[in-house]
């Protein structure tokens, strides 16, 4: 892990998260006991459109979380160095991004994912030297884009979602993908905590797609 020379124009981001509370990220925190302990990396680059985020699509055939998009990450190995080393470990495996180019900025406060029981660390990193980046691990990742900040924030690309569950929050139309969930909820968090977001239409809720709900109801549901 490097620790290059960071832009000014992610100072805010690195300010606030300095002292960001769980709940300012998510309702569901981790439990007292219990939970497997996991990894997320938020790396934001700086890319041709300006700076980005690495997304990818998790594969549909995945027992947990199919077909979402989501950041690289996973659950730790005993031979991990923290949530860092999850991190980055799973962001190598799932989608080729090179460890020595990323600048870890810091650790949030874990959260937690009750419908698989994941305690997720987020790590933010700076990708100082970018790497090419794509489908590894084809069983875990069916596709990977780096979508720029400015269509993230984007009001017309911007909307909630709801679940038959009652679930509402944020969601994002993006790169042919709908961010939404545990994703776009910290998403819109870390964009808010950077300062990037702009005025967008909460009260545009719209119901998931059928093929969404079906993929996100678990393996023994599809077709």
């Amino acid at each position: 892990m490097s620790m290059a020379e960071v832009p000014a124009w992610l100072d805010p981001l690195r300010a606030a998260i300095r002292s960001v509370r769980p709940e300012q990220l998510s309702r569901f925190l981790p439990p007292d006991e219990g939970g497997r302990d996991s990894a997320v990396l938020i790396l934001i680059g700086d890319g041709a459109d300006g700076p980005d985020v690495l997304l990818m699509q998790r594969a549909d055939a995945m027992r947990t979380h199919a077909g979402q998009p989501a950041f690289p990450g996973g659950a730790a190995d005993p031979g991990d160095d923290g949530p860092t080393g999850t991190a980055l470990r799973e962001a190598a495996e799932e989608v080729g991004v090179r460890a020595d180019g990323v600048t870890i900025l810091a650790e949030l406060p874990s959260l937690y994912l009750p419908p698989s029981g994941f305690v997720v660390t987020p790590v933010v990193g700076w990708w100082h030297e970018t790497s090419e980046v794509g489908v590894v691990d084809p069983i875990e990742v069916a596709s990977v884009a780096r979508v720029p900040i400015a269509e993230l924030v984007d009001p017309q690309n911007r909307f909630c979602s709801w679940h038959p569950s009652g679930y509402v929050g944020p969601s994002f139309a993006v790169r042919d993908m709908l961010v939404w969930g545990f994703t776009a909820g910290l998403l819109d968090k870390v964009l808010t905590l950077g300062g990037w977001t702009r005025p967008w239409d909460s009260a545009d809720v719209r119901e998931l797609p059928a093929e969404v709900l079906a993929l996100s109801a678990g393996p023994g549901t599809r077709g």
